[in-house]
């Protein structure tokens, strides 16, 4: 079997991510550092609402170094929170880091358009509809119909 693309490729990807994040936030002055943690946050407020089973089974869809950022600096042993609204998980994530943070107020939505983008739709939507409404929720979109979405080589 062949090496997979997102390992092969892995910081060519990721570069991608963050690019199209950014673009998404709508701010030209974000830099990549500033929008990593945006995207760390991101993955960590989710994170916080899953047992480790589900973040397990969500990460093994996710392109390789958002996996590795899923899972860098995970307590496994802390139960699971409930989900909010996305108001109250958008202020959770600009809590991250704040004093290096400028999360926008759609930062959940302008990272789940870059995650969309570059994942594999079936197993997203397979793996989210296991975990449940709530994450499906989370990473809902409603600036593009998810077909507009579609992983593309980059």
């Amino acid at each position: 079997m062949p090496m997979p693309w997102t390992y092969r490729h892995a910081q060519k990807e990721f570069a991608s991510i963050l690019a199209r994040t950014k673009d998404e936030m709508g701010s030209a002055l974000l830099s990549d550092n500033m929008t990593y943690t945006a995207i760390e946050g991101v993955l960590r407020c989710f994170r916080a609402r899953l047992t480790p089973e589900q973040v397990i089974a969500f990460g093994g869809v996710l392109p390789s170094i958002l996996r590795a950022i899923l899972v860098h600096q995970w307590d496994v042993t802390e139960a699971p929170r409930p989900f909010g609204t996305r108001a109250g998980m958008t202020k959770e994530v600009q809590a991250h880091r704040q004093h290096h943070n400028i999360a926008t107020d759609d930062c959940i939505e302008a990272f789940a358009i870059a995650l969309w983008s570059h994942s594999n739709h079936r197993d997203l939507e397979h793996v989210l509809a296991k975990i449940g409404p709530e994450a499906e929720d989370f990473w809902a979109i409603t600036r593009y119909d998810l077909s507009e979405l579609q992983p593309k080589i980059i």
